[in-house]
Parts: C-alpha cells; structure tokens; sequence
C-alpha cells in the first residue's frame, strides 16, 4: 500500500514537473463547469463571465500577473463560453473542430497578487472562416479593465454560418464587426501574404 502511495505521488510529481499540471487539471474542470454545471446560454452574443484571483504562481519579477497568464485565463474563459452556448457541442455533431489562428493582447494595468477578476468573454461575429471574440479581464476591485484580448477562432470541417445555423435551426446573418477589429484582420491578412511572399508559397495557399 505504502509502495502505492509513494508511485501516485512520483507520478503526480512527475506530471506537474514535465507538464503544465494545473492547466491539465483545470481545462476539463472549467468545460464540465460550464457543461454540467452552469445554464445554457442560448444568446451567441452574450457576454459570458469567468471569474478569477491572482496566485503567486501567476506572478512575474515584478509582482504582477505575467503576460502568459492573460492568455491562459483567457483560453479558460473562452473554452467555457464556447461550450455554454453550444457551439463546441455544434462541431462536434457537425465533424468538425477549430483552432486558435490569432490573438492579440493590449495591457492596460497591472493585476496584482490576490486581486480578483473577470474575463469577460463575448462573440463579436464572424466571417466564411473564423469566430472572432473578445476577452475583457476587469478587476473586481474597481470595474477597471485591465486588459483586452482579441481572438481568431479558426474552423476546420464546417464554416461559421453552418454552426450558426445547427443551433439556431436558421440562417442569422452575422453582426457587422467593429472597426478595430476590421483592422486587426486586415493586418492578419496582410501578414499572412508577406510570409507566404517571403516562404514562396502561391497566395492560394491558406494559412491553417
């Protein structure tokens, strides 16, 4: 029993060592949260929110949250919505998957050890390709938002419009998206030709 003991312990050691153990632990916790236990949310742009609190793990040099950690709460907070309103469960009845093709990040102020938060996570809208969301994190000390993500969910199998359509059992035309985030896709579009330009790859090849 002893010998047991002492093998779960080296293996637990072991993943937490040469894996990232906590995010192994709290992706499946964070979708069987929103699956099992949360409502659905049958609006595809309503904001959805995940809460948070900075731990010394989550801290750089400086004592503030470290620019990795935005993006992991972020992939937490956007996991979970996704599968709040349906749209994980969509792909895969439809066969299909998606995969992050972009973020971007813009740091406003510093969250600090033990300060609470919320990633709030929205659908801005999309295109014949990708999701396009948003992630606010806002400190619950004061409403502030500290930082805003951008994100370019990319869909391999089906399109935007047929998910969209599985789960409203209609045809919804998407939002017009905003003006900044019209940018930012220009600038991805334009990025993506110059390394296909700089690699010689034909412009018919698509990122994936």
């Amino acid at each position: 029993m002893l010998g047991l003991l002492v093998a779960l312990l080296a293996l637990g050691l072991a993943i937490f060592a040469l894996l990232d153990g906590w995010y192994l632990v709290r992706f499946p916790c964070a979708v069987l949260r929103a699956r099992l236990l949360q409502p659905r949310v049958r609006d595809l742009l309503a904001e959805q929110r995940f809460p948070g609190r900075v731990l010394p793990s989550d801290l750089d040099l400086l004592l503030h949250m470290n620019n990795a950690r935005y993006l992991r709460e972020a992939d937490f907070a956007r996991t979970a919505h996704l599968t709040r309103c349906g749209v994980l469960e969509a792909l895969r009845e439809l066969r299909a998957h998606s995969v992050l093709a972009a973020s971007c990040a813009r740091h406003r102020r510093s969250l600090r050890l033990l300060e609470p938060f919320e990633v709030r996570t929205r659908l801005l809208g999309w295109d014949d390709r990708a999701f396009y969301l948003e992630a606010r994190f806002v400190s619950l000390r004061d409403g502030f938002v500290c930082a805003l993500l951008r994100f370019r969910q990319h869909l391999l199998g089906t399109s935007p419009e047929r998910v969209v359509q599985h789960l409203c059992q209609r045809r919804v035309e998407p939002p017009e998206l905003p003006a900044d985030l019209q940018h930012w896709i220009s600038y991805n579009e334009a990025s993506s030709q110059l390394l296909r330009m700089e690699s010689g790859l034909s412009d018919v090849t698509k990122d994936q």
